[in-house]
């Protein structure tokens, strides 16, 4: 890839929705040979031919889904660390499963080199003085190639692939709530914690207090209170709205 940014949505496509021969050719021109891939139900590891690996997981992907339909909604780009985050939403048919398909959204986060030696499998090579550019053929002539992939799903996301019809999405929205729940009443319970924390930040920093100080922290923490428990009664009250729609 000469731009990552333009060409990856070009990419994805052809893995995901190309005949195998157009697959297969597409992972070998755009993936190192040491390529690694990671996802929440399969993974590989980075070795010399771990490509081809690569390859069956995505030719098994085809055949549990033979039409995928697939939209990239956002790239985004860290050219100083060479990482590609793309957001992506897809509609997953498994034909094992008539009359449902998974609409899922994840982040795939692509890890990339310039090193054209990698992408051959030189890793130790050396150019010598015949192989070196100028500086300015280098970033003219400067290619991008896969070296890892990461697929990156929201637990309410991956479990609609072995949990279809909302069980899933049911379940973990109830789990999510409960935990909230409890997240909530640790809080309270264990406020001596928190307290004993700020007392102890309090004396290392030593402030002058004085009556001012005292009315105007009082009025702040009670905004503050008043606010947190607003927030918190409207975020249950989303939250409950935003289950029942997905359910």
């Amino acid at each position: 890839m000469e731009d990552p940014v333009r060409d990856i949505p070009t990419v994805i496509k052809l893995l995901t929705q190309s005949p195998p021969t157009i697959q297969a050719y597409t992972i070998e021109k755009f993936f190192t040979p040491n390529a690694s891939f990671s996802h929440p139900f399969c993974r590989t590891w980075s070795f010399n031919g771990s490509r081809w690996l690569v390859q069956m997981i995505y030719r098994f992907y085809k055949i549990m889904s033979p039409r995928i339909e697939l939209d990239v909604k956002s790239i985004a780009f860290d050219e100083e660390h060479l990482k590609l985050y793309v957001t992506i939403s897809q509609i997953f048919s498994i034909f094992l499963v008539p009359f449902y398909s998974a609409p899922v959204t994840l982040t795939t986060v692509l890890t990339l080199t310039s090193n054209p030696n990698e992408y051959r499998g030189y890793y130790d090579f050396k150019p010598s003085s015949k192989d070196e550019y100028s500086a300015t053929e280098k970033d003219t002539n400067k290619k991008y190639w896969i070296s890892a992939q990461e697929d990156l799903y929201q637990t309410t996301e991956f479990v609609k692939f072995f949990l279809p019809f909302g069980i899933g999405t049911l379940f973990v929205f109830l789990w999510h709530l409960f935990a909230t729940i409890g997240c909530v009443l640790g809080a309270l319970f264990l406020w001596p914690v928190s307290w004993a924390e700020q007392k102890l930040a309090l004396e290392k920093s030593k402030p002058q207090v004085d009556e001012r100080n005292v009315v105007d922290a009082s009025e702040s923490a009670a905004r503050y209170v008043l606010g947190e428990v607003t927030g918190l009664v409207n975020g249950v009250k989303d939250t409950v709205r935003e289950g029942a729609e997905e359910i």
